[in-house]
């Protein structure tokens, strides 16, 4: 196993890593709208929030040496269910041809009282 870290994403906020690499799979811990650079969750609504942890996903990813063409599966965990429409608009703007399996959850709450977490299993070739 080998952790993968990186500058240009959240430091974790808890007993976890950003990703950790097990033979061709990288799993990417749940990523919260957190600014790499402040370490605090940004101000906005579900748009901005689901940019930013589109960022903070590719950042990971790019640490690895991989592209969303890696992903296979994700997890998106939602505040809202209401706002599945405006994150699924911006989360497949990431993913071009390539489409992972996915599963959406509304939650009751996340960290840090952020409206959306996703988590990402990706394959290394």
């Amino acid at each position: 196993m080998q952790m993968i870290n990186t500058e240009k994403a959240p430091k974790a906020i808890g007993p976890y890593s950003q990703a950790i690499k097990f033979e061709n799979l990288l799993f990417i811990s749940g990523q919260i709208a957190i600014n790499p650079q402040t370490n605090q969750l940004i101000n906005g609504g579900i748009e901005e929030q689901t940019k930013q942890v589109m960022e903070n996903i590719k950042a990971i990813l790019q640490e690895a040496g991989l592209t969303f063409d890696n992903v296979i599966k994700t997890t998106i965990y939602l505040k809202d269910i209401n706002d599945f429409a405006k994150v699924n608009e911006i989360y497949g703007s990431y993913f071009k041809e390539h489409k992972p399996a996915r599963a959406t959850v509304e939650v009751s709450r996340l960290p840090k009282d952020a409206l959306i977490e996703i988590e990402v299993i990706a394959g290394i070739l």
